[in-house]
């Protein structure tokens, strides 16, 4: 889906309103259901969450979590319930023989760094996950109780923060946010804006962190026009990276989050790309399904990766150490 923009409408809105009563009534299932008791894994689990709808930047805070853990000499291990896709598990991906439609987008980005698994059920999960490594980073699941976890980062966006502050559909917001934060560890806030504030009001461990584009990549957009397109959580915050570092944005195209995109989208694209002189780029997310739907036309398509960089080295040694065995006394 992608999010209305009712849903930042800080001062109200009439949308809001309307939607406020089957907001408190879906905030409060999910609370109750928040308090169910959970199951104990064989090994660590990390959590990066959300407290909203739509993309913050949980992905590639997974993918850098996973790659401090292994610097550190632990052997990761994503679980994660691989919205989208058919399977459901548990089982262990194997980019050679699942795609999207099995698994879903984000475990096939994730499995470029450490083994990944899906699974419905994270209980079962978390037990096949165990065989294959010695923590779990656990992608998604702050609201889902099945599974106890060892330490849990809120991943927010600087610029949305909570919006409205609302359950959905009334606001973003999954659960009330004094429900989630009771199961937060501590916050990380990703870019700038208006949400850094609200975070450092929560009386959590606020961490600060920015998406940065590939400096090689981002040098081929430098002033040329492009048509970008995006199927994530916030697809302007793509557009914007863009803007950042040069491209000119003259055609914007947000798809809805996880969009499965078909072949005829991928012609459309080229086409409407071509009678403008237009360079087409996307994201790294949006180019996994696109190369499984189109291989021979996924070249003709730039693509721009981020990577999450802490602004602190203190994210860095705090989440080693959550997984880190208690010394012996």
């Amino acid at each position: 889906m992608r999010a209305p923009a009712f849903w930042q409408q800080r001062n109200g809105s009439l949308a809001a309103t309307l939607l406020a009563p089957v907001g408190r009534i879906y905030g409060e299932a999910v609370r109750s259901r928040m308090m169910e008791p959970g199951h104990r894994a064989p090994i660590p689990v990390l959590c990066i969450g959300n407290l909203t709808m739509g993309g913050a930047g949980k992905t590639p805070t997974a993918v850098h979590v996973a790659e401090r853990l292994k610097a550190a000499g632990r052997m990761p291990v994503f679980l994660t319930r691989g919205y989208g896709g058919r399977l459901k598990g548990p089982v262990l991906v194997d980019p050679a023989l699942h795609g999207p439609a099995d698994c879903g987008d984000e475990p096939l980005l994730l499995a470029r760094v450490a083994p990944v698994v899906v699974s419905a059920d994270r209980p079962a999960g978390a037990d096949l996950a165990a065989t294959a490594g010695d923590v779990i980073v656990m992608d998604d699941g702050l609201q889902n109780p099945s599974l106890l976890k060892t330490f849990t980062f809120a991943v927010i966006d600087g610029g949305a923060g909570i919006g409205n502050g609302l359950c959905f559909p009334a606001g973003p917001l999954r659960a009330p946010l004094d429900a989630q934060l009771e199961k937060v560890d501590a916050v990380l806030a990703v870019g700038e804006g208006p949400g850094i504030a609200e975070a450092l009001r929560w009386g959590k461990p606020v961490f600060r962190a920015d998406l940065v584009p590939d400096a090689t990549a981002a040098a081929a957009f430098l002033r040329r026009e492009v048509l970008a397109f995006a199927g994530i959580g916030r697809p302007e915050k793509f557009f914007e990276t863009l803007r950042s570092v040069g491209a000119r944005t003259t055609r914007t195209e947000p798809w809805p989050d996880h969009h499965a995109y078909s072949r005829r989208d991928v012609e459309g694209l080229l086409a409407r790309a071509a009678a403008a002189g237009l360079v087409p780029v996307t994201t790294e997310k949006d180019m996994v399904k696109i190369r499984r739907v189109a291989p021979d036309l996924a070249d003709r398509i730039a693509v721009l990766p981020v990577t999450l960089v802490p602004r602190d080295a203190a994210f860095d040694r705090t989440l080693v150490k959550a997984v880190s065995p208690s010394p012996s006394p």
